[in-house]
Order: structure tokens, then sequence, then C-alpha cells
């Protein structure tokens, strides 16, 4: 291979080929040490990270400071962004769900790492030699936004999340680890988020944080996927109608608002099945069908039963009547976690109909978790439009 000015050229021709793939945006950084990685420890330390023990292995721990561990000899690192579609507005209907608008469609890993092998390997004819690589999409202990913004991808908004001017913030972060030296790319020292604290005010349950990280263990998205257990009383509410994810910080984002972001890949476009129109048959799903829906989705993430405790969540803030049949079949459900849940949701709507089933119910229950949760639920206030069915917004 030649000289720095070859090594210029082929950087040229790889966002090229990057483009062909579908990957709108591709910078070039050095494998270094990441600007935020005291940040990043400190949230560790605190526990902001939640239950997601694999971050603070040991292993994670090093590779971040030094990516060199995961790829011997990695010279370069090329970070690429693909778009995903940008949310629909919410309809009326109080007994739809919501889902993170990046998991209606295929799995992104299953989507993005046959790309970022495609382009590792492309990559070897005009280099002129056999590349050693690894290939990551949020699958491997590194900081995803700091490398992307140090090779001039964005700046990392105070949402916590990688914003381009232009683009907005719906895309995926990838990364090749290449044994091959590139010259590095700017980094986007620009700060746009200026005054504005949007996204701060719009998260339901205030956890983003003032050094632009987050509390996992209060976020929507960390509970409703990464949360195996009962989700925290205090914060269900907070749900509202989401069932997987979380889009808020980033709908209400100036950026995103006039941003103009390039088609995303045909794989990432909503499924049939979404949006969900109607909670209850969320609910009514078995382990098996639900099962079958989520496969080659991300939604595998959250668990069958993960995504019906989400459902009967969402279906307890709507306070629709309707919902209550629905909500009675879950509470002689085989799994606790789902009669819990369903309990919560049956003392939010409050019908008559809903106290009776949990005055039934409390006797039978033999699961202390549940039988706590339907207590508290007996004693919860009804709504006083409870038994008229009243449709909320």
């Amino acid at each position: 291979m030649g000289g720095p000015s070859s090594n210029a050229h082929l950087k040229e021709e790889i966002r090229g080929r990057a483009r062909e793939l579908g990957f709108a945006l591709c910078g070039f950084t050095t494998p270094d040490p990441p600007a935020h990685l005291e940040v990043f420890r400190v949230w560790l330390e605190r526990g902001r990270h939640g239950r997601m023990a694999y971050l603070e292995s040991p292993r994670a721990r090093a590779a971040r400071a030094r990516p060199q561990m995961l790829l011997a000899g990695c010279q370069s690192v090329i970070m690429v962004a693909a778009p995903y579609p940008v949310p629909r507005p919410p309809g009326p209907d109080p007994m739809a769900g919501r889902l993170a608008s990046y998991a209606q469609g295929d799995d992104y890993h299953d989507v993005l790492v046959p790309k970022l092998k495609a382009l590792a390997a492309w990559i070897e004819q005009p280099a002129g030699r056999r590349i050693r690589f690894r290939a990551y999409t949020d699958s491997g202990p590194i900081l995803e936004r700091d490398l992307a913004q140090r090779a001039g991808l964005g700046w990392i908004g105070k949402n916590t999340l990688l914003i381009h001017p232009r683009y907005g913030s719906y895309f995926f972060l990838a990364e090749i680890l290449i044994d091959l030296r590139l010259p590095p790319d700017e980094p986007f020292q620009a700060d746009r988020c200026g005054n504005c604290t949007r996204c701060v005010q719009a998260c339901p349950t205030q956890c983003i944080l003032p050094d632009r990280t987050l509390d996992a263990r209060r976020c929507v998205s960390y509970l409703s996927i990464e949360q195996k257990g009962p989700v925290p009383p205090g914060l269900r509410e907070a749900f509202g109608n989401w069932v997987f994810g979380c889009d808020l910080c980033q709908e209400v984002c100036p950026w995103n608002r006039r941003a103009d972001p390039p088609a995303p890949e045909l794989r990432f476009l909503p499924r049939g099945h979404f949006p969900l129109a109607d909670l209850s048959r969320e609910l009514a799903l078995d382990k098996e069908q639900t099962t079958q829906r989520f496969q080659g989705s991300a939604l595998r993430r959250t668990r069958p039963e993960g995504y019906r405790r989400n459902v009967a969540v969402a279906l307890g803030n709507s306070r629709q009547a309707a919902a209550v049949p629905a909500l009675l079949q879950a509470l002689r459900d085989p799994l606790p976690l789902i009669r819990q849940h369903a309990a919560w949701a049956l003392g939010r709507i409050g019908s008559a109909e809903a106290r009776e089933a949990l005055a039934r119910a409390l006797p039978q229950e033999q699961d202390p978790a549940c039988q706590q949760e339907i207590e508290e639920a007996l004693r919860h206030e009804p709504p006083e439009s409870a038994d008229r069915g009243s449709r909320r917004a």
C-alpha cells in the first residue's frame, strides 16, 4: 500500500462504498482512549447502569480504554451510521401502543453486521492485502458515541444521543476496527444544543442528567427492555402507552424536527403488525405467538413475559374500561409477573368490574408479591369516570 496520500484516497473510496451499502455517514478515527472514559467510569460506579452487569466486567472496562484489546494491531476505527424510520405521530386511540421506531423492523444486528463485514472485505482489494478487522453495532465494549463524535459524525446531545446537524439522531451507529492506518477525520467540535432543554423537560421520569448521561434505572427504554422483573410501581405511570423503548427525547429535539435524513433500509420499515392498534390483543398473545412475532426483531430482547408485562402497564395507563376483559384474563395468567402488573392496571382503571375481580382474586392468590399488588390496587382511589369508560387522550 502507498503512503498517506494514497490512504487518504482510499478513505474516500471506503466512504463511497459505505454509502452504497446504506450507511449515510462514514468517518475515521484512531483507536485511542475515548474522551468521556472517566465520565463512563463514574456512571458505572454510581450504579446508573442498573442491572446491565456486562457493562462493568473487567475485560469490558479495559477494552473501552484500549480498543486494541479487541483487535490486535488495530490502527483505525471506521465509524458508520445507518438511518432508521422517523416515528409516526401517535394516533388518538388510547388503546393503541407505541414502540421505539428502531425496533419496528428487522433486528438491526441482523441487518448491519453483514454490511459491515461486506465493507471490510471490499477494502482488501483497493488496500492490496488481507485485512484483519472486528465489526460491532451496539454489541462490543466500545463507547460508540465518543468515537463517532471524534470521527466527525456529529455531537453528543443533551439527550445522550449522537446528533448530526442535517440528519438528526434517528440512526444506528456501527464500527469496524481495522489493522490499516487511515488518516483520521476532524472531530465534530461544536455543541449545537445551546440552551435548549426540551429533551430534559420531555423525559417522563426525568432520567436525563446534566453530564449528558442518563440514569438507566429510571429510563423507560431500560425499564421496558432490560428490566427483567417487576417495573417499579412509582415509574409505571411514566410508561404511558410505550411497550418497548421510548422516542420522546428524540421526538422533541429541534434537530430532528428539521432533519432531512436519507431513506432508511427497507428492512428497517415497520412490519405489518405495527403500529400496535389494540393492546388488548397483544396481552392475549401466548408465549408461542409472541415468540413468533418477535422472530428476527429487536423485540426479542424483552422476552415474551417482559413484553406482556409492559402491555399490561400501558393498558392500565389507558384508563379504559374496554381494557378490563383482557386484564381479567391476565389476572389468571400462570406467570406471577403478568398477574402482578394486570392487578396494578385494573387498579388504575378502577371500574366496578375491575375492583370486583380484584377482590375475588385476592383470597385465591398464592404469590406474596401478587397479593400485595392486588391489595395496593384495591386501595387505589378509583377515578370518577372509570365506570363510564371515558377516553383519555
